[in-house]
């Protein structure tokens, strides 16, 4: 994508690691007000579901048009990106450091920290009230972010652009084509608690302004398999800036094993998965374990003593982690978004990348009804990686 960007992104949220790309799509036009980009956290992915929102930035830059050129050169130099900060330390930490990448490559980023107290969503509402209502087009990180909603209701833009948050961009295509209620895969029950019953009417009107209208264009900007919902336009994200941003990598013989945050968030039996961590890296060689940035201290040290992996947690998304390398010859990851970003950011460089599919003897028995089926279709449409099966 090469076209001029000016306007805001907005990421908020939690951090997420099986982490994805590094910067906000290139969206926009000549003439256009400067559009206010919502991130929420970064990178979260949906198969790795998050206490607080999280996203996933967009990539693809746009390459130096000058021959030779080592470095990419931004396509939209006005593009604003606004981070509602998290709390958790590891999501804030890779936060600044993606916010520190962004910076470098020429946007402006503003870091708000939106989640200290009552008065800090007063004083975030107000001083986003002025671009958010300027701007042509606004580029959103987290649909599911209650933060996020709120401030899509207050300012509907003309123009949305949803980048993706991780295999999360899956689920939000497929509820706004159902016309469903926007509600994270993980949730258990009815989403009908004192809570959701108060947000119930910001989520109503964001998810109209989440939808494509007479005076109002929406567009996904994903490297996932999205069935696009009527009127709803898809650009597809190549990771091409990743590419000519960082590597090629130094291979390695081994593997790398990437980990989930399945089991702190309910989804998985924790011995379960200890035992096919196990089995994995005996099987496939591997000497390092990539962490979630969610996974607990007690899960991650358990994995270290029992298995012998050096388990690593990486400051920035994974993507950009392997594309810099050292990287193992090949990579074996459980459902999630790097099944489908890492051949893309790894494309040519021979490194293989394998997905392990969800037995349902692992799935806890207080998993959410739809957990088995989001996270096999998760695993069943990463074409380009070999599926293992366990169990």
């Amino acid at each position: 994508m090469d076209r001029a960007t000016a306007g805001t992104a907005i990421a908020s949220g939690a951090a997420d690691s099986t982490a994805s790309p590094a910067a906000p799509a290139p969206l926009g036009g000549a003439g256009a007000a400067p559009v206010p980009a919502l991130a929420e956290g970064p990178a979260a992915d949906s198969t790795e579901p998050a206490p607080a929102e999280a996203d996933d930035w967009a990539d693809d830059w746009g390459t130096d048009p000058r021959a030779g050129s080592a470095r990419p050169a931004l396509a939209h130099a006005d593009l604003t990106v606004v981070v509602l900060s998290p709390t958790d330390p590891m999501s804030r930490g890779q936060l600044r450091r993606m916010a520190q990448l962004a910076r470098d490559e020429g946007v402006t980023v503003k870091w708000q920290e939106a989640r200290q107290g009552r008065g800090a969503v007063v004083a975030t509402l107000r001083e986003l009230a002025r671009p958010l209502r300027a701007a042509d087009r606004v580029i959103v990180g987290d649909p599911f972010s209650r933060y996020v909603q709120l401030l899509l209701g207050l300012f509907g833009p003309r123009r949305v652009t949803v980048v993706d948050d991780g295999t999360a961009t899956m689920e939000f295509a497929s509820q706004l084509a159902r016309g469903e209620r926007l509600v994270r895969w993980h949730r258990r029950g009815s989403g009908r608690g004192p809570r959701e019953l108060a947000l119930a009417p910001v989520t109503k009107v964001a998810r109209r302004k989440l939808a494509p209208g007479r005076n109002r264009s929406v567009e996904i900007f994903t490297s996932l398999p999205v069935e696009p919902p009527p009127g709803v336009t898809v650009t597809a994200n190549d990771f091409a800036w990743t590419r000519a941003r960082f590597g090629p990598p130094r291979i390695t013989r081994g593997a790398d094993l990437v980990g989930t945050s399945l089991v702190e968030t309910g989804v998985v039996d924790p011995e379960e998965y200890l035992k096919v961590v196990a089995a994995l890296a005996a099987t496939h060689g591997a000497t390092r374990y990539f962490a979630h940035r969610r996974e607990s201290a007690e899960k991650l040290h358990r994995i270290a003593v029992e298995t012998g992996l050096e388990v690593v947690r990486p400051d920035l998304p994974l993507e950009l982690i392997a594309r810099r390398g050292p990287v193992g010859r090949s990579i074996v990851s459980f459902p999630s978004t790097v099944v489908h970003t890492l051949p893309l950011a790894l494309a040519g460089t021979g490194v293989k990348v394998a997905v392990v599919e969800i037995a349902p003897e692992w799935l806890r028995e207080n998993a959410s009804p739809r957990a088995q089926g989001f996270l096999a279709g998760v695993a069943g449409t990463a074409t380009q990686t070999e599926r293992l099966e366990f169990g």
